[in-house]
């Protein structure tokens, strides 16, 4: 099941992709990927919730693409 959480009090944004158990992470600027053992993305934390989410309507709104930090 997929689900989305946000945290107003960490600004974080928190998408489960899945419900495999996770192995290991890595460290992507602003987002943590949780992976299970095969590399298969099971969570994504994303930290400034509100400034990820701005960035992204942004770029959509002006159609091109757009670093995220």
């Amino acid at each position: 099941m997929r689900k989305i959480n946000y945290n107003k009090d960490t600004d974080s944004l928190l998408i489960e992709l899945s419900d495999k158990n996770i192995d290991y992470a890595e460290d992507v600027g602003q987002i943590i990927i949780h992976y299970t053992e095969d590399g298969e993305p099971v969570l994504l934390e994303i930290f400034d919730a509100k400034d990820f989410a701005l960035n992204i309507l942004s770029s959509v709104m002006k159609e091109k693409e757009v670093a995220i930090p």
